[in-house]
């Protein structure tokens, strides 16, 4: 049971939580967010969608030949591609991914 004593004690406490949206946490230095893909930098090796163990990366072809889609919904953010990629056009960012309503707009071209 608490007591009265207890609760002015706890009233007057630091809060243990945020006041979410108004204050917001910003993500380690370690957090692995959302894909970025610049096609300017990409030759089309395909080393990225051979080595995603999630097979969330699918090759296309456009004007300037094989390029990688990035299938967000599949990702499980582990950034091998962006570590294996030799010309770095896969960037990792630190944003965290929205919600949607539409699988399609989790397609990164």
């Amino acid at each position: 049971m608490v007591t009265s004593f207890e609760a002015i004690k706890n009233f007057f406490r630091k809060r243990a939580t945020i006041l979410y949206p108004e204050e917001k946490i910003e993500p380690s230095a370690t957090f692995r967010g959302m894909l970025s893909f610049e096609r300017s930098l990409c030759i089309g090796c395909g080393l990225c969608w051979r080595v995603c163990p999630a097979s969330a990366i699918k090759q296309d072809r456009d004007d300037k030949g094989a390029r990688p889609v990035f299938l967000l919904d599949r990702c499980i953010f582990c950034h091998i591609c962006v570590e294996i990629c030799p010309k770095k056009a896969i960037k990792a960012s630190r944003d965290r991914g929205s919600l949607v309503m539409d699988k399609s707009s989790l397609r990164v071209k």
